[in-house]
């Protein structure tokens, strides 16, 4: 059977998955009465309630006689990782844009990629039914886009078409709209090459994801660059330099079909496969038959910018919630994530019981958090530093991001002055239709940690802003942090109201009535710069004397809770994260004041 390998990309909400499940239904993939979740593809429980794509995964349909094996991608410049390797598997990539919104960084940072590879690029114009949809202005920033980043005449002469991916249509022309994704099948079918590859050589390929599953275990997926895999035939495993890395056998092979995953016996070059039973094999290496004594070349990957501290919950409350709490637990943890996730990388730290976890971004590291507490791990988490590099004089690089902001017009002064006070330099400015203007920044990444949420505050929840790393450049000087001090609770019990009420002009709560605390927990933000030890266990002095009811009836303005992002974003140097399956709190690192005072003074001193 023919087949053709492409990927889909674009950036996050243009509607990449929405529209591999029309691709699905219209193969004929399901049954017509079949019960299919809405994005079928994002198949974890962090996919499903963010609504983004984490993890790529990879389909195949059958159009007309001819395998279409396709990869959706994350949209997420967090998940990066994922897309760069994933780009050697296919012959084709689908450039998705949403008709209203252009090109946005992500598409910019994955197509420069697969420009690069060499691939011929098919660009879909998706929710042309739009209020707001520009099609054709798009399609004229999609060529620049393509021209900026160096595209060889042939990738500049792109097929286009414009699509509702929801409505599951796609057409040549915005003037006849409607109809199925025809088109699109016959386009990919006409325009993607079929794989080069050689059958007669001996077994080759490249690993370009790792997934755990129950049943089986490690499942490596890649595409077989030569020969054929037959089932229990030997096999070896080779690192990037060629070092032999184990030996086996295929014991378990199987191929994408719709959404499962099929044993096979065979498969040839060009096919994407999923093999079982290799414990030390990971990605990007080679895994061929015995007499292959060269590994294939695979991409190199972009360094981590930021990292955390990931240390045991040794707080008073530690180990109420979770049933993972010990640091051996959280060690083998971590480096079975970094064995799959190759975009992290995992070391142990020099202080006790801790590990540097390095990655991509903020959002990437809270889903990590957020998929260990599910899990039934406690943990405290430090604030996110970035990762400085060094130019061969000894000066300081630190990691620039291009940061792409669509706002409203009554909104654009403020977001201008917070980015210049986090040492944000603005490239350019435009109005991007619908009264809304678009915004570019160059801005370090250490000046944007924590700035999505106040940017949501300062724009009403309006506006919509696109991060993507773009390189290191000079450090650029000291940049203020958070202003305001903490409320911190100075004894340990459960939280009364009558004192939350009393403390309320000191500022706003990020804890309820009737929650335990100790002592060194946050529980507020002070309305001043300074930190202030403060009493939430303090009731109310019971007497036989009656008083007016007004003085009975207490009133809490409801407290700030904070998502695990927030609280990762919020924290200063001296201040951590407690994170366990039922609960996000925020503490001071040294929880004795006599302690904290000792430090502070030694600080100053030095």
């Amino acid at each position: 059977m023919e087949r053709r390998n492409l990927a889909i990309i674009a950036h996050v909400d243009h509607g990449k998955t929405t529209l591999v499940d029309k691709l699905l239904a219209q193969s004929g993939t399901f049954r017509a009465n079949q019960q299919v979740a809405e994005r079928a593809m994002d198949s974890n429980d962090l996919e499903r309630e963010r609504g983004i794509t984490i993890l790529a995964k990879c389909t195949s349909v059958e159009w007309k006689g001819v395998r279409l094996n396709i990869v959706d991608t994350p949209g997420h410049a967090d998940f990066g990782g994922e897309v760069e390797r994933i780009l050697s598997m296919v012959d084709g990539v689908v450039v998705l844009v949403d008709a209203a919104e252009g090109p946005m960084p992500q598409t910019k940072f994955v197509t420069g990629k697969a420009l690069r590879l060499g691939l011929r690029p098919i660009v879909l114009i998706n929710k042309v039914d739009r209020s707001d949809a520009r099609a054709h202005e798009v399609h004229d920033e999609v060529f620049d886009l393509f021209a900026a980043l160096d595209a060889t005449d042939e990738q500049l002469d792109f097929p286009t078409l414009f699509a509702s991916g929801r409505n599951g249509w796609a057409s040549e022309s915005l003037e006849n709209p409607g109809g199925d994704l025809t088109p699109l099948f016959e386009l990919i079918v006409k325009h993607v090459p079929p794989p080069k590859v050689d059958p007669d050589a001996p077994f080759s390929m490249l690993a370009t994801t790792l997934d755990v599953d129950p049943y089986v275990g490690r499942v490596l997926t890649g595409r077989i660059a030569t020969g054929t895999a037959r089932l229990n035939m030997p096999i070896k495993a080779m690192s990037r330099d060629g070092k032999l890395l184990e030996t086996g056998r295929l014991s378990k092979l199987m191929a994408y079909r719709g959404l499962e995953r099929v044993a096979i016996d065979e498969a040839e070059a060009g096919d994407i496969i999923a093999i079982a039973g290799l414990t030390k094999t990971t990605v990007a290496d080679t895994i061929a038959a015995m007499e292959v004594t060269t590994a294939l070349p695979s991409q190199p990957i972009d360094p981590p910018t930021l990292s955390m501290t990931f240390s045991i919950n040794d707080s008073p409350l530690a180990g109420r919630d979770g049933d993972k709490v010990t640091s051996r637990m959280i060690r083998d943890r971590l480096f079975r994530e970094g064995e799959g996730n190759v975009a992290f990388k995992i070391t142990e730290s020099d202080e006790k019981d801790a590990f540097e976890v390095a990655g991509r971004g903020e959002l990437q590291l809270g889903v990590l958090i957020e998929t260990m507490r599910r899990e039934g791990f406690e943990l405290s988490i430090s604030r996110p530093r970035v990762i400085m590099q060094y130019d061969e004089a000894g000066n300081r690089l630190e990691p620039i991001e291009e940061v792409v902001v669509d706002v409203d017009e009554d909104y654009a002064g403020v977001v201008v002055e917070k980015m210049g006070s986090r040492k944000g330099e603005m490239t350019d400015m435009r109005p991007s239709g619908g009264g809304k203007t678009r915004l570019v920044f160059l801005a370090p990444s250490r000046g944007l940690i924590g700035y999505q949420g106040e940017f949501l505050t300062d724009t009403r929840g309006t506006g919509v802003m696109a991060r993507v790393f773009h390189g290191y450049a000079p450090y650029k000087g000291p940049i203020p942090e958070r202003h305001n001090g903490v409320l911190i609770s100075n004894g340990a019990g459960t939280s009364v109201a009558y004192a939350l009420w009393n403390l309320e002009d000191r500022g706003p709560m990020f804890i309820e009535a009737g929650v335990d605390i100790y002592e060194g927990m946050i529980i507020g933000e002070h309305t001043r710069d300074n930190d202030l030890e403060v009493n939430a266990l303090k009731g109310k002095q019971l007497t036989n004397i009656r008083t007016t009811s007004k003085d009975e009836a207490v009133r809490l303005t409801p407290p700030r809770l904070m998502s695990l992002e927030q609280a990762i974003s919020y924290i200063q140097e001296d201040e951590l994260v407690e994170v366990t399956p039922k609960a996000i709190r925020l503490r001071k690192r040294l929880l004795d004041p006599n302690a904290r005072k000792r430090a502070s003074r030694a600080k100053e001193a030095s």
